[in-house]
């Protein structure tokens, strides 16, 4: 199999951040479970806690349920909103939980992700009523600076490309890849179904990766030379 070139692997890294947006945003409604179904999971990606999430996608999606809509609403909720009234009674997911000492919303965290959307002249859409540091609002960011490197790539704008990649990598560092994997704990804590177990584990793999590959292609000094495996396929 040829090396995948490094648009290629930039078009899965979006793909891939736009799922996990999606997928941390709402509740799977009958449009996204038939997009799910019929999406190829690769079996082997060389991350086994991304292995892992797929391989628990892949036998919630294949096993058969009476209302897997409403199973998984019901484990939506269980997950991320709970039933308590403190900091300790799902996985919430915001940023501030996992980085204020007594797990509050709408904190420091929350503060300093507003001011890197402003900086990338990114804001939330009106109807959004949650804190800025809500995890899919984090993973739309990498999503659309990952869009924004493809382009410029397309563009031929290596410089620009490789800006959005070095925004997209002190935001890994600073914000999603530093408190995703105490969420992704709780998320195997709270969690019923293999679905949302799995989405931990997927997600927690993928940052690594991603930072990974970051890592590497920023290394390289010039993006257009940069060449790495496509860190997560995603088939839609």
């Amino acid at each position: 199999m040829a090396e995948p070139t490094l648009e290629e692997v930039l078009a899965s890294r979006v793909a891939t951040y736009r799922l996990l947006a999606r997928l941390f945003r709402v509740e799977v409604d009958q449009e996204c479970y038939d997009e799910l179904l019929g999406m190829a999971f690769p079996a082997s990606t060389g991350n086994e806690r991304v292995d892992a999430g797929y391989g628990a996608l892949r036998r919630y999606l294949a096993s058969p349920h009476p209302s897997p809509l409403t199973e998984l609403a019901v484990d939506y909720t269980r997950t991320f909103i709970g039933g308590g009234n403190n900091g300790y009674s799902a996985a919430y997911p915001f940023e501030s939980v996992y980085t204020s000492p007594k797990r509050l919303l709408m904190q420091g965290a929350r503060d300093e992700v507003l001011v890197a959307y402003r900086a990338a002249g990114i804001d939330k859409q009106p109807s959004w009523k949650d804190g800025e540091d809500h995890v899919a609002l984090e993973l739309e960011f990498m999503q659309i600076l990952g869009q924004r490197a493809l382009e410029a790539l397309r563009a031929g704008d290596e410089e620009a490309a490789a800006g959005h990649l070095a925004c997209q990598k002190a935001f890994l560092e600073d914000h999603l890849g530093a408190w995703f994997p105490m969420m992704a704990a709780d998320m195997r804590k709270f969690s019923k179904t293999d679905f949302y177990g799995g989405l931990a584990d997927l997600t927690a793999g993928f940052l690594e990766v991603d930072r990974d590959f970051l890592d590497d292609v920023l290394d390289e000094g010039d993006a257009s030379a940069a060449s790495a495996p496509v860190p997560i396929e995603v088939i839609l």
